[in-house]
């Protein structure tokens, strides 16, 4: 069941352009096997793989002894791969020190330290073990906010539970639009109010609406319009305190979404937004369309933060949790470094 209020008053502001509209998909993420869910990241980290795999490969052929020109350009791969110039860094000194001695060697050591850092920054999302539990999304316009909203609502629904989404970005009415339809598609409910209405209203609205009527999973929408804004994020912050002033211990959790396409830009979106809100957990979208997956490491080693789900796609099981030893195999398949005839 959704509640909504009638629109009226064009927005204020045009709309920037529009996320994918929602496909129907017949399979959830419970109904795959752990291999197809290895098989489809695998499939969608092409980009990223071959040009760490076949750059790690292509550095390493023939080498009989690990020296300072192989590590130097190990570490100018990492680096071209987005993986950052100070995790770079102290991935390089943490393999030299460990004295890697061929090829098989540097690959064990440079496999185990990235898997070490990714695995620090794995945790599962919080279970919901209290109605209404209240999950608040935010991060920049078409980082694809709204259809990991409307993915998320699709896991939970999938999972027996009832969701509430609250169209709390209220200066966008196309992509309230957009979240209403994946709100039916996943089974969801909506809770809307007319454009340019107080953000933090509608938030609270629908936490209200949640407890009253014994609703599982509350996932608040917030607006994006730039990062840098203070204004913007007073807004956010005010829509994080409307929602604990109906229920004090929420928001449970406090998702950013951010896109693997901006490469180091994201690490500063996660950095201003984790100051405004204390951002609890990290969603990672579009890895499917970047060659440059090594943001994941740098984003895992700069905050204290955990990554929650990695998106390679558009289909709602393409909205994965993240599994660092998953992500870390799909990452070196395919690297051959081959000795000299």
């Amino acid at each position: 069941m959704a509640w909504f209020k009638r629109k009226s008053n064009p927005p204020p502001e045009p709309d920037p352009p529009l996320e994918a509209d929602p496909k129907p998909e017949p399979d959830s993420p419970a109904q795959e096997s752990r291999s197809g869910v290895f098989a489809r990241l695998k499939q969608r980290l092409t980009k990223t793989r071959r040009s760490f795999a076949d750059g790690v490969g292509r550095i390493l052929t023939g080498k009989r002894k690990i020296d300072a020109e192989v590590l130097d350009q190990i570490e100018e791969l990492l680096i071209t791969s987005d993986v950052g110039v100070q995790t770079a860094t102290e991935l390089i000194e943490r393999i030299s020190t460990a004295q890697a001695v061929d090829a098989d060697d540097l690959q064990g050591l440079l496999r185990a330290e990235i898997l070490s850092i990714l695995t620090r920054q794995a945790h599962a999302a919080p279970a919901v073990t209290a109605a209404p539990h209240v999950i608040m999304v935010v991060g920049v316009n078409g980082v694809g906010k709204t259809t990991t909203i409307g993915k998320l609502a699709a896991r939970y629904t999938a999972a027996g539970k009832t969701v509430l989404i609250a169209a709390a970005d209220t200066f966008r009415a196309a992509a309230v639009d957009q979240l209403a339809i994946w709100a039916e598609r996943a089974g969801a409910g909506l809770v809307r109010h007319k454009d340019g209405t107080d953000p933090a209203a509608v938030a609270y609205d629908a936490v209200e609406a949640a407890a009253s009527r014994g609703i599982d999973v509350v996932i608040v929408d917030t607006a994006g319009r730039l990062h840098t804004k203070i204004n913007l994020m007073e807004e956010i912050k005010k829509v994080k305190r409307s929602i604990a002033k109906r229920l004090p211990e929420a928001p449970h959790e406090v998702l950013l979404v951010l896109d693997a396409t901006t490469g180091q830009n994201a690490v500063s979106q996660t950095r201003m937004f984790n100051e405004a809100l204390t951002v609890t957990g990290l969603a990672l979208t579009k890895l499917d369309g970047t060659a440059k997956g090594g943001i994941v490491i740098a984003i895992c080693q700069a905050f204290n933060i955990p990554l929650r789900y990695i998106g390679i796609g558009e289909a709602i099981e393409d909205l994965q949790d993240f599994d660092p030893e998953q992500f870390v195999n799909a990452l070196f398949d395919g690297i051959d470094a081959t000795e000299p005839a």
